[in-house]
């Protein structure tokens, strides 16, 4: 199994609108990928490690596919639809990790 996560860096004076992102764009990407999407989360981010410390990232998903390429084949077909969305709840740009999920 692997997880794309999609954070999105906790800059000052930008843009996140975590309804949109909830209510929205990850049932799209779900949607659109359909069984190649095993399931997702979504995270708001709330602190960072630190007392008083901001979180690092305003908010973040994670997609879990069997493999990178049945999350290739269920993401690359609609990856301008779904990325076309993104300026609806921000203006922030991702970072964008694949991990290997080790212990589930």
């Amino acid at each position: 199994m692997i997880k794309v996560s999609v954070m999105y860096p906790n800059t000052p004076g930008a843009r996140f609108n975590h309804e949109y992102y909830r209510d929205k764009h990850m049932p799209l990407v779900k949607s659109k990928m359909g069984d190649a999407c095993k399931y997702y989360t979504i995270d708001k981010g709330l602190a960072g490690g630190t007392a008083g410390a901001p979180a690092t990232y305003v908010g973040m998903c994670h997609i879990f596919c069997d493999s990178v390429e049945s999350f290739q084949a269920g993401f690359g077909p609609h990856a301008q639809e779904i990325m076309g969305d993104i300026p609806n709840y921000t203006d922030l740009t991702p970072v964008i990790q694949i991990s290997e999920v080790v212990v589930g």
